[in-house]
């Protein structure tokens, strides 16, 4: 029993010694992240601040993150074979 006991003290101190290292990693700025702000400019982003589209670059296939094609999609292609 005392086994026991010995072991749910170990476990406490390691979950400790892992607690007070994370909050120190935290606190000195380990976890900050320096790179993601450098490159945020180099994405191409045709969205603005509230969400909507530049006039001249954002369309609706734009928006649906889809290219823009003339060509006839599955659902015209299917009303076409069933009208014949």
């Amino acid at each position: 029993m005392s086994v026991i006991f010995f072991l749910i003290i170990i476990g406490i101190v390691v979950a400790g010694g892992f607690l007070a290292a994370f909050i120190w990693s935290v606190k000195s700025g380990q976890y900050d992240d320096d790179y993601t702000p450098s490159v945020r400019m180099l994405f191409d982003s045709q969205s603005t601040n509230d969400g909507s589209c530049h006039p001249e670059s954002c369309n609706q296939s734009d928006k649906n993150n889809q290219p823009k094609t003339n060509s006839p999609t599955i659902k015209d292609q299917k009303k076409k074979s069933s009208n014949k």
